[in-house]
């Protein structure tokens, strides 16, 4: 392994790149993006006759500017994300993969989770070096590694001078408080330089959302807008979230008491529903986001331009056909929480695989109109 980091390391492989092929069989360059001519050295070495899988590349921020060569035919990229609910617990009975192929199978299984559950997993974080953690110790690593966002890695991994770490800061709060909203780019800068004189310039606020998409911090699902569209006034807008609900919650300044009591601290950003209902939606995201890319298929959401129809998460096929989710904190789905999902059924017919609403409560199961409700829990890849 070549740990690119490691200033000795680096200061070697800068001097003589070959160096860094010889040896072992397979070879791991981690944070290669700090020596980009990497990419081109893996990638002559492929055209050499090199075996698949003799390469690894990983880093924590994509390089700026980026490789002249895209890679394709020869290596192949993949965003790793925090933990799924299926890689935190066991006991999955439904299958995103089974609902793909549009046959509608049966829906059954039993979580013995609840609310209070699914809030420690909320807090508890999907970065494996942090969720075996409690209380204090929780606390401070979270509160460490946002200020190394702030302090080092957005400074070393993208090259972006950060002259008022305190706006940027106050801006990563704000989007925090946007999570699983569309909430505009303006509005989130008005909302972070509320009570202070001196709101960073429009500019500003875009390096910022830049620099962070860099380095992984910013998540964003972007709307879903199919081929030979069928809906009129599809909203454009991408919906907010951040990589791991936990550091939302962090930045934010919630614990487990404020969640459930329906506290919403931070800046002021309107939304439907509690604090907790959109960290619970952006827990279901990050899951679903995953078990879609390990599916090959497309995570979306909709939303129509005046907001009258709404469904929080759309997963595509290569075909464009889709599965509809729609998350719900409560623990039962009555027939006005898939209003949306019927809307959609009636628009696009038999493109829509099926239809899902995805829930705290106890059982799975499939209602009488056909829609499968979910436990968080029992929804795995």
């Amino acid at each position: 392994m070549h740990r690119l980091d490691d200033p000795a390391v680096f200061a070697v492989a800068e001097a003589d790149p070959e160096r860094l092929l010889e040896g072992a069989q397979a070879v791991l360059f981690d944070e290669w993006q700090r020596l980009p001519l990497v990419w081109d050295l893996v990638r002559r070495a492929v055209d050499d006759g090199a075996a698949p899988g003799s390469f690894l590349l990983t880093g924590s921020a994509s390089p700026d500017p980026p490789p002249t060569h895209s890679g394709a035919g020869r290596i192949v990229s993949l965003r790793m994300r925090p933990l799924s609910m299926s890689e935190r617990v066991d006991g999955q009975t439904v299958s995103l993969a089974e609902l793909l192929t549009g046959s509608r199978p049966r829906i059954a299984g039993v979580s013995v989770m609840g609310l209070d559950d699914y809030v420690e997993e909320i807090l508890a974080s999907g970065l494996p070096g942090i969720r075996g953690l409690k209380g204090r110790a929780r606390r401070l690593q979270l509160d460490g590694y946002l200020d190394r966002i702030v302090d080092r890695e957005i400074p070393d991994e993208t090259g972006t001078t950060i002259r008022n770490p305190a706006a940027l800061r106050r801006w990563i709060v704000a989007y925090a408080a946007a999570s699983s909203t569309i909430t505009s780019f303006e509005k989130i800068r008005d909302a972070a330089s509320a009570s202070h004189d001196n709101p960073p310039a429009k500019i500003t606020a875009q390096v910022y959302r830049d620099a962070l998409t860099r380095i992984w911090i910013l998540d964003e699902i972007p709307a879903w807008t199919p081929a030979n569209n069928p809906l009129n006034e599809l909203g454009q807008a991408p919906k907010h979230q951040l990589a791991d609900p936990a550091l939302a919650a962090r930045l934010l300044g919630v614990d487990a008491a404020a969640l459930l009591a329906g506290e919403s601290p931070g800046p002021s950003i309107p939304r439907d529903g509690t604090l907790l209902g959109a960290l619970f939606e952006s827990l279901v995201a990050l899951s679903v986001r995953i078990y879609s890319g390990y599916n090959e298929a497309r995570l979306g959401h909709l939303r129509t331009a005046r907001g009258r129809q709404e469904i929080d998460l759309i997963v595509e096929r290569d075909d464009g056909r889709v599965i509809a989710i729609e998350v719900k904190l409560a623990r039962t789905v009555e027939d006005h929480d898939v209003r949306h999902l019927a809307w959609l059924e009636r628009r696009i017919g038999d493109r829509l695989l099926d239809s899902v609403v995805v829930t705290t409560g106890p059982t799975a199961y499939r209602r009488a109109d056909g829609v499968a409700v979910i436990p968080l829990a029992l929804l795995g890849p």
